[in-house]
Formats: structure tokens, C-alpha cells, sequence
């Protein structure tokens, strides 16, 4: 759906950018992935070091949250294609932290193998969009999820 502006490829790049964030917020999900099939781990090579920069440097996650809502989810000066992309790239890292959240209160009542595959699940669903949203903005369409591009048209003007 691309009927608000035609994108330029600066645009595209742009928008596939913030998906980082919710993807490195992801991969703590995929570690038990990772020990049982070793090759998925290849897909995060090039990603290693913007990871480690990323664990390394305290409240990296929440400066960068800020920062890409402040600077530009709220700048109409950029154009809504990004802003659109941003913010959704800002509710799934959210759903991340809610996730973290339920699982730190219900982790020491759920068994090893039940928690395992939930992390597992959080993991393969956050990796799944990640590439959905990069493909649909790479090729310039907007990447609608449910329930989360609504609240995404509701905040993005």
C-alpha cells in the first residue's frame, strides 16, 4: 500500500533501519534455538557486532527508543513512510518488553521445557517480522501487522 507518497530508495533504506532494534531486543529469545540448530545461528553473523555494541553499552535499548521516537516518529519533516515504519519497529520492541516482563513473573512457575518454548516462539515470531516488515519496506509498500499497524495509524499522523 503505497498510496500516501511514492518512496525513494533512501526512503526504503531508511525505513528498514529501525527493525533492528526489535530484532536485537529478540535474540536473547533464540539462544536455546541457536544450540539446537546451529546453522540459524549464521543468519546473525553479520549482526555481531552491532550486538555487541548493543549488550555492551548500558541503556543502549532505551536511548535508542527514545531517540527514534523523539527524532523522528515526531518530526513531520520526515516523511511518513519512515515515520510509519519507525513506530512500528518501536510497538513490536514494546511487545518484546511486555514479553520479558510476563515471562520474568511466570519463569519460575512454568516448567524448563514450556518456558523454552515460549522463548523459542517469541523468537521465531519477532525473527518472521523482522523480515517480513524489511522485505515490505524494501520494496516500498507499507509491512501491515495486525492490531499493531492500527495503533501504529493511530499515533503516526
Amino acid at each position: 500500500m503505497t498510496w500516501r507518497s511514492s518512496t525513494t530508495v533512501q526512503d526504503r533504506i531508511f525505513a528498514c533501519l529501525p527493525y533492528l532494534l526489535p530484532l536485537l531486543d529478540g535474540y536473547k529469545y533464540g539462544v536455546s534455538l541457536f544450540q539446537q540448530f546451529p546453522p540459524l545461528r549464521l543468519i546473525f553473523i553479520p549482526l555481531e557486532p552491532l550486538l555487541k555494541i548493543y549488550q555492551g553499552i548500558p541503556f543502549s535499548g532505551l536511548i535508542i527508543f527514545l531517540a527514534l521516537y523523539l527524532l523522528v516518529v515526531r518530526n513531520n519533516n520526515i516523511s511518513h513512510f519512515i515515520r510509519f515504519n519507525t513506530m512500528q519497529a518501536i510497538l513490536l520492541d514494546i511487545v518484546l518488553i511486555l514479553c520479558a516482563l510476563i515471562l520474568s513473573i511466570l519463569g519460575s512457575t512454568l516448567g524448563g521445557f514450556i518456558l523454552e518454548t515460549l522463548y523459542n516462539m517469541i523468537f521465531l515470531g519477532i525473527l518472521g517480522s523482522f523480515i517480513y516488515t524489511v522485505i515490505q519496506s524494501a520494496m516500498g509498500r507499507y509491512a501491515e501487522i495486525p492490531t499493531i499497524s492500527d495503533a501504529v495509524y493511530m499515533q503516526v499522523r
